[in-house]
């Protein structure tokens, strides 16, 4: 697996860290309870980490050396793609396929399917399309580089992994990817870490949380695509609607800054809308201690503009809280609507901080709404993901055996008629390599 710009081993919710790293870990650990060797390539950032880390039984994660040894922001990483493939193809260990994750890795993944002659299979997790149709104001575009980017790597996969079905027609109507080449594969959930342990109660205690406070919860990266602004307005309308709730609500919201954008824009919002008392920053945590942020909470909020999954609302869900959320992406896939928590179209903060306010009004509803989503949750698992994973990994290694069979074939009937050698058929793969570099 392929990791260019963001490594396994780093926090989610910090920087550019999120649900990717989240998927790349747990569906690499579930590859390896099914008996599949799993090497995760990143770029070594200079962060003491030795060439490579023993991430679980099976599974691997290898530091290459490509470019300063720094963090570097996403807008800087194109032009390593082509030191980070040539260190990846000097490695002399023999792979079956290579599996790449967001466009920059995808690059890589092209160039290391070539020079190794596997299949290359491809999870985009966001589409610079996708998010382009849905930027909040002021936030900058994704650049047409990565969307030309991201147009070949569509057509270069040999198989493209969709988190849910809408990604799916995104990848085919939107970047003309050949529908028997993208396969659906919902992303799981660690029932072993989220599950909803010894209750709420308990969890707040141990967060040093009131027994009594309504506590709708925010998890994840602070950036406007994620849309911590709408979040802060309907905390705003909410107590402008129910000013009673003022004494007893507490809005925290874990995760850091992400992204190209200024820090503190919501913070500077919940001031101004007259918020900022109620609202509290708390640093990402691991996944255990989120867990219990979860638990605690009294629902998961998440007002996302755009969204590949959310595996935050499942997490959640699998904790035994409701989760309210936008109707986006893969959320509608994660999320059951009116049954384990509420979907709202658009991101008009009225409409959230009406959804809120019968949150905090009717708990007991609320509770029979974290009872199924538990249900919902424990239906989707990192072990079914990756058996899902396997069956698109051997569909792609069938037919590239059966393809690499014809060519052979081919290859020994021209050689017959004008006796040329069998070696004349590996020229054309050298050639794509070549230019793939170039």
């Amino acid at each position: 697996m392929l990791s260019v710009h963001t490594s396994p081993l780093h926090q989610p919710g910090t920087g550019d860290a999120g649900g990717m790293n989240v998927y790349m870990v747990q569906l690499s650990r579930a590859l390896a309870e099914q008996g599949v060797e799993v090497d995760l390539f990143t770029r070594c950032r200079g962060e003491d980490h030795p060439p490579l880390v023993d991430l679980a039984p099976g599974v691997r994660v290898r530091h290459l050396p490509a470019g300063p040894r720094a963090a570097l922001s996403k807008e800087a990483m194109p032009g390593l793609v082509v030191p980070f493939s040539l260190a990846l193809l000097k490695e002399d260990r023999r792979y079956d396929l290579v599996h790449s994750h967001y466009w920059l890795s995808g690059q890589a993944g092209r160039i290391a399917a070539a020079g190794w002659e596997i299949p290359l299979v491809h999870t985009a997790h966001t589409l610079a399309r996708v998010k382009n149709a849905a930027l909040p104001e002021g936030d900058a575009p994704e650049p047409e580089l990565r969307i030309r980017g991201e147009y070949q790597v569509t057509a270069s996969a040999d198989r493209l992994i969709a988190n849910t079905a809408d990604e799916a027609r995104a990848l085919r109507d939107l970047y003309a990817a050949a529908p028997s080449r993208v396969q659906v594969v919902r992303p799981g959930v660690d029932l072993r870490t989220f599950c909803p342990g010894d209750g709420r109660a308990a969890a707040r205690a141990r967060l040093g949380l009131p027994a009594d406070a309504f506590l709708p919860v925010y998890a994840g990266r602070v950036q406007p695509l994620k849309g911590p602004d709408v979040l802060v307005g309907a905390v705003a309308e909410l107590l402008r609607a129910a000013p009673g709730l003022r004494s007893r609500l507490l809005v925290p919201v874990v995760g850091g800054h992400s992204g190209a954008g200024p820090r503190g824009g919501a913070w500077e919002l919940a001031r101004t809308l007259g918020v900022a008392d109620v609202l509290r920053l708390f640093p990402p945590v691991p996944q255990e201690r989120l867990a219990d942020w979860y638990r605690a909470a009294d629902v998961l909020v998440v007002p996302s503009r755009s969204e590949s999954f959310g595996l935050v609302a499942l997490e959640a869900q699998a904790c035994g809280t409701p989760v309210l959320a936008a109707a986006v992406g893969g959320l509608p896939t994660a999320v059951r609507d009116g049954v384990t928590g509420t979907l709202v179209s658009g991101h008009d903060p009225v409409d959230y901080a009406r959804e809120l306010r019968w949150f905090a009004e009717h708990p007991e509803e609320a509770g029979v709404m974290g009872g199924a989503a538990v249900h919902h949750a424990r239906a989707m698992s990192w072990q079914a993901a990756a058996a899902r994973t396997l069956e698109v990994y051997r569909r792609a290694l069938s037919e590239q055996r059966r393809a690499v069979d014809a060519n052979e074939a081919g290859a020994a009937a021209r050689s017959c008629l004008s006796g040329g050698s069998l070696l004349e058929g590996r020229e054309g793969r050298s050639s794509t390599l070549a230019s793939l570099l170039v």
